[in-house]
């Protein structure tokens, strides 16, 4: 189990793959040999053919052997962790939320780790949008373990959807001490600070955290995900306004390479006709894979980016009826995020330009 922990972790971390990484590829294969030479639990070959099939891209395949594993062992933490990462790469919302409800009442307080199913079940209470019941459950469990960062991550969260903006910078800095040694879901907790600012319109507070934190921790990392926070971030700044990004994006593998065709390429596609000004094609891009843009995974936060590229592309497009389509997005952004500071900035240039 050893080997399938260290090289699971290094899988589910995405900052590299069996496709792209022979070293990592050739660990993966050692472990499957080994599985195969020795003799080993059932619960223990689930989990080698589970890892296995996720070095694959196979991710809902793999998932469903991790659940297979807690239906029998609910208390196993590694199956839970990876089946969690794999649902947050797929955007199962709801798979998010489920598999922990269903393994909750196995687990007591006096077990390790009991206080970090708290964070987990939060995340997807957040992600199914229910904000009032993840908040309540990601105190909870900081009420047991304040460095949880995935607790705060999950608060953050709430936040940042709800718009609760002085709340959620209060939040941060008064937790910041709790967190801020949590390696990548810091660096992570950090862009969920600056977005804060860049929501308030405080643009030199979030770019003073993207230089000190956010930019600083993915130069020394080289890791994926915190280079999706940095450019994202730097994108959100450009359709303010405020800074220029050059940025570069790569289709996912495996699984993802339909979702690289259908969406990926659109998506890049709508970003880079925005940069040359092209915004009636932008809308043209984005608008019919809106809706789908879930099955990319990650976070609603995270793909928010989406939202307000397709937002200022429909206000900035010379076609009334674009226009009138950015309106509507506005009002709806609305109802889901009242008293947005960033939503009121959009309606007030929405109205000078007469939309």
């Amino acid at each position: 189990m050893g080997r399938v922990i260290s090289t699971g972790l290094n899988l589910v971390s995405t900052s590299s793959s069996a496709r792209l990484d022979e070293s990592l590829a050739s660990a993966v294969r050692r472990t499957v040999e080994l599985a195969n030479s020795q003799e080993i639990s059932p619960r223990e070959r689930l989990h080698v053919k589970a890892m296995e099939l996720f070095s694959h891209g196979n991710f809902p395949k793999a998932c469903e052997l991790w659940e297979d594993i807690l239906i029998d062992h609910p208390t196993d933490m590694l199956a839970l962790k990876f089946v969690q990462d794999a649902y947050f790469y797929m955007g199962a919302q709801l798979q998010l939320r489920d598999s922990v409800a269903r393994v909750l009442p196995y687990w007591k307080p006096h077990m390790p780790l009991f206080s970090y199913l708290n964070g987990m079940y939060s995340f997807g209470l957040m992600e199914c949008r229910l904000y009032d019941q993840a908040e309540k459950v990601a105190m909870e469990g900081l009420a047991m373990a304040p460095g949880d960062a995935w607790s705060v991550h999950s608060v953050a969260h709430v936040y940042e959807m709800t718009a609760q903006v002085d709340k959620g910078l209060k939040f941060m800095e008064s937790r910041e001490k709790d967190w801020q040694v949590s390696d990548v879901l810091a660096s992570h907790n950090y862009w969920h600070w600056a977005l804060c600012f860049i929501e308030k319109g405080q643009y030199e507070a979030a770019l003073e955290i993207f230089d000190s934190q956010v930019f600083r921790r993915c130069k020394a990392t080289g890791s994926m995900l915190e280079a999706v926070d940095a450019s994202s971030m730097l994108y959100r700044l450009e359709l303010e306004g405020k800074i220029r990004a050059d940025m570069g994006i790569e289709p996912g593998v495996n699984l993802q390479h339909q979702m690289g065709r259908t969406i990926g390429v659109p998506m890049c596609q709508a970003m880079m006709e925005y940069d040359r000004g092209n915004y009636n094609r932008t809308v043209d891009l984005l608008l019919p894979i809106r809706y789908r843009l879930v099955n990319m995974g990650g976070s609603d936060a995270q793909r928010d980016v989406f939202n307000q590229l397709l937002i200022h592309a429909a206000m900035k497009s010379e076609d009334k009826h674009h226009q009138k389509l950015g309106r509507g997005l506005l009002v709806e952004r609305e109802a889901m995020r009242p008293n947005s500071p960033m939503t009121d900035r959009l309606m007030q240039r929405a109205l000078a330009l007469h939309i």
